[in-house]
């Protein structure tokens, strides 16, 4: 008796499972969770996971929040990458609910061919993408030891199946002065505000040098506390982006002559840390070409100048992509809203997102099958 086409077999476990990934995804939307704090995403990821055989593991790579469920007996290791955090204020507004479920449901689908097919299949739960980097953790503490591909979706406005994913470092900036009275004594302070503003201004005049794909941008977390005291601490928070790890080196500097103005000009004392620097995605282009055959056939579509790109965003992703073949296709939830928006937080939630959490799974399994079918690629993925 010939085995069943495994391609169905996954639909079909995917559109089974259709309903309840639903719930997974809305019940994440519903009680959104910062970075490193997605106690209740990550349980939920943990009992689908649990229930549907998977072997899994919590509090991967030292992070409470990390998840790892595996199935199957190889040796083809496909990697499933699941996000669930969200936003300060906003909520879902990058849709990171329909990621985790797509995700789940991808893993559900293969874990039906995984023994036909040579697979091993991780839905791999990371948190913290909104600035946390938790797939960098993740990755320098071995989590992604064994992986031969990396697949997720991200919702946007439209569909796209390359977009461009900058290289990103997030800078806390400090600086400390002396404060004052500031109608009596003025002359005796330092004001620490006033660094921030010649900074802002040199980083404004600084945007004249730029490339079309630069980005510097951010918030003052801290200017001061009244009116009348001359600030002695102030903060911000800037993210600087590029094309490229050495582009975003280059920038770096140029900023931090700015933010050096500041302190010059003041005479105030600075300081910056930064955190965890998100590279750039290299996206596999066998892998992008069968995600693009699969998605089409769900009725998808690539081309159109109407539609929103959510392109030159950054994201930890880039990271895996340097260590390991990879996608991260954009997957249109319809209507007009873009992402870091309240509008795209109610996009994320509405039937439209919940389409797309159907179409992002069995889109995501039928590029592993594909993987693991087609030799020449199969080898591939197996040598490196």
């Amino acid at each position: 008796m010939p085995e069943l086409d495994p391609r169905e077999i996954a639909r079909e476990r995917a559109e089974r499972a259709h309903a309840a990934l639903v719930g997974l995804s809305h019940w994440i939307h519903a009680n959104p969770e910062l970075s490193f704090n997605e106690t209740l995403a990550a349980g939920w990821l943990t009992e689908w996971l649990d229930k549907a055989g998977f072997e899994v593991q919590r509090g991967v790579a030292g992070l409470d929040t990390a998840v790892v469920g595996s199935f199957g007996p190889g040796p083809l290791h496909v990697g499933l990458i699941a996000e669930y955090d969200a936003l300060p204020g906003i909520g879902h507004a990058c849709g990171h609910n329909v990621i985790a479920a797509s995700a789940v449901g991808a893993g559900v689908a293969l874990a039906g061919v995984a023994h036909q097919l040579g697979l091993r299949v991780s839905v791999i739960g990371t948190p913290a993408e909104e600035g946390g980097g938790g797939k960098i953790t993740m990755l320098e503490q071995g989590a992604f030891e064994g992986v031969h591909m990396a697949l997720m979706i991200h919702p946007g406005p439209a569909d796209m199946l390359e977009p461009n994913v900058l290289a990103a470092e997030t800078l806390a900036i400090t600086y400390r002065g002396q404060a004052a009275h500031a109608a009596a004594f003025p002359e005796r302070g330092v004001n620490a505000a006033d660094a921030l503003v010649v900074a802002e201004v040199a980083v404004a005049l600084l945007r004249q040098r730029l490339r079309a794909t630069d980005r510097v941008h951010g918030i003052v977390t801290r200017g001061g506390e009244a009116s009348n005291v001359i600030p002695d601490h102030t903060t911000a928070e800037l993210m600087i982006r590029a094309a490229s790890g050495d582009r975003l080196d280059q920038l770096r500097e140029m900023v931090m002559a700015c933010l050096k103005a500041g302190a010059v000009a003041s005479g105030a004392e600075l300081s910056v840390e930064t955190k965890p620097a998100y590279r750039e995605m290299v996206h596999d282009r066998q892998l992008v070409a069968a995600y693009r055959r699969n998605a089409e056939a769900l009725g998808r579509r690539f081309e159109g100048e109407d539609r929103i790109e959510f392109n030159n965003f950054s994201s930890d992703i880039g990271n895996i992509s340097l260590a390991m073949p990879a996608i991260h296709p954009v997957l249109g939830i319809g209507g007009e809203a873009i992402n870091h928006t309240a509008e795209f937080t109610a996009q994320a939630g509405s039937a439209e997102a919940d389409q797309a959490i159907l179409d992002g799974a069995v889109a995501l399994a039928w590029t592993a099958v594909d993987a693991a079918t087609d030799p020449s690629l199969r080898e591939r993925l197996l040598a490196r």
